[in-house]
């Protein structure tokens, strides 16, 4: 038991490219137990409206400081347009998790080491973004008049991806939506030679980044708060890397594994 518990949180790679699939199981689990927590502190703010929409007042204040405080201009761009209301209502909802698994499931099979990479980066960037969560709940700007929520008044796809039952309402700051795409972006980059790959893996945060803005589902500030966190869980998981490197390394992989894809 103790023995299926490390190879869960640290496989072995040796075997992987006779066996690519093995291990699967128990990340799968892994991953599905962090997203479980994830989920379950919106049992910790559901009535904390007063404290959210306080917050939100308090980080819209600190963007005016440094003239951050686009997101009325920059959705009133779009609203009145309804291809582009439904392209970057379509970007928010579809090009976070699909995009997350994908590329859990694309690095699983051809780089490991980089899998490992990013499932330590996403679970400590989570944990970091769950303690700030419970403690210090923002409403996103669809709560505050004179923002329209597009998401959820002129889409029903979300459901499907985000299901309100589950979604924390006052988890704004930081997004995760913009955190995660970067940090897929940033490994999946420095895992393919392949161009269009790399051109795929720049434009999905670019795109999230805006998404997250023109919907009002995320002010700037917790665009830039979410991809520092995950970048701080980049760090740790490089750190981890190099602790465990000794007894993983055998030769089988590259930083280029991906080119084989």
């Amino acid at each position: 038991m103790t023995r299926s518990i490390r190879e869960a949180f640290v496989p072995d790679l040796r075997g992987v490219r006779e066996h690519p699939w093995r291990g699967f199981p128990s990340q799968l689990v892994l991953v599905t137990v962090a997203a479980l927590f994830y989920f379950g502190v919106r049992l910790f703010t559901k009535e904390a409206e007063t404290a959210a929409l306080a917050n939100a007042n308090r980080l819209v204040h600190f963007e005016r400081l440094f003239g951050l405080d686009i997101e009325a201009s920059a959705q009133g761009l779009v609203l009145g347009n309804d291809a582009m209301v439904t392209l970057w209502n379509w970007v928010y909802i579809w090009f976070h998790w699909p995009v997350i698994i994908g590329a859990m499931f694309l690095l699983f099979r051809f780089s490991r080491r980089n899998f490992l990479l990013f499932r330590n980066a996403l679970i400590l960037s989570g944990a970091i973004g769950l303690v700030i969560f419970a403690t210090y709940p923002v409403a996103p700007p669809r709560f505050i008049p004179g923002f329209e929520d597009t998401v959820t008044n002129l889409s029903t796809s979300y459901k499907i991806l985000q299901p309100p039952a589950i979604v924390n309402k006052y988890a704004a700051l930081p997004s995760f939506h913009v955190g995660w795409n970067v940090l897929a972006g940033v490994i999946v980059f420095r895992a393919t030679r392949i161009r269009l790959v790399k051109v795929l893996a720049v434009l999905s945060p670019a795109l999230m980044t805006m998404a997250v803005v023109f919907t009002a589902n995320h002010w700037v500030i917790d665009a830039i708060v979410g991809s520092a966190i995950a970048l701080v869980g980049y760090a740790g998981a490089m750190w981890i890397d190099r602790r465990t490197r000794p007894r993983q390394d055998d030769g089988t992989e590259t930083p280029a594994d991906l080119a084989s894809v």
